[in-house]
């Protein structure tokens, strides 16, 4: 009987955009819902709000695609440099570079002989990709990819921050503070058990978490809105 082709779903391959796309989305929701709510705090009028909602939730996106784009862009150069670096090496003296996947292997547990025979055919085979993977540790899983990061933040920032800005306008004259805050807080509770949950973190510690920061970054926009709309 035929055996079934045995598939794996490894957590390490969606990590690169899960962690843009869970980040992008909990600043988006948190930093749009502590603007608006030091703003409604203020005594600031409705359109004030959604106003300062919209502009929150566009500078914030281009800010979150910027700021993750040079990020992995840099971690990309620094993975290309590494990686013509042994090139440069691989041509200079094959032997050496052979030698150290031995040394590799060894240390990873295979008898010598097992280790030269390795070594001999994934060198034969493709001799940088067995040093990329081997040695500087790197993957088609785990590389960095700027352009997909940076999307993957921007449109999760603005989906995010589109969460509280909704809820603003929908909210009663007056009650924005409110309706804003008791929503942030849900959708920030799933946003981290759902993010912990795809990662195989613990669920619970990761949501305990994101609800304590982000209920006290609300808390403080609240008093420092309610401070300048006493003062003004």
């Amino acid at each position: 009987m035929a055996r079934g082709r045995h598939s794996e779903g490894h957590k390490i391959a969606r990590l690169g955009w899960l962690r843009a796309a869970v980040l992008g989305a909990n600043d988006g929701l948190l930093s749009t819902s502590s603007l608006i709510i030091g703003v409604a705090s203020a005594s600031a009028t409705h359109s004030a709000i959604l106003i300062a909602g919209v502009a929150g939730l566009i500078a914030g996106s281009m800010s979150m695609a910027a700021g993750e784009y040079v990020s992995v862009s840099s971690q990309h150069d620094a993975e290309q440099a590494d990686l013509t670096r042994e090139a440069e090496e691989l041509s200079q003296d094959p032997k050496a570079e052979e030698d150290e996947l031995i040394g590799i292997y060894v240390r990873r547990g295979l008898d010598l002989a097992t280790a030269r025979s390795v070594a001999a055919q994934l060198t034969a085979h493709d001799a940088l990709e067995a040093h990329a993977r081997d040695e500087l540790s790197l993957s088609e899983q785990t590389k960095a990819r700027p352009l997909q990061a940076a999307l993957a933040s921007a449109v999760a920032f603005a989906a995010g921050a589109a969460t509280p800005l909704v809820v603003a306008g929908l909210a009663p004259q007056g009650a924005a503070v409110v309706w804003t805050a008791a929503t942030a807080m849900v959708v920030l509770a799933v946003l981290g058990g759902f993010g912990a949950k795809a990662g195989g973190a613990p669920v619970k510690a990761a949501v305990v978490r994101v609800m304590f920061w982000g209920a006290l970054a609300m808390l403080v926009t609240a008093g420092i809105g309610r401070l300048f709309g006493t003062v003004v």
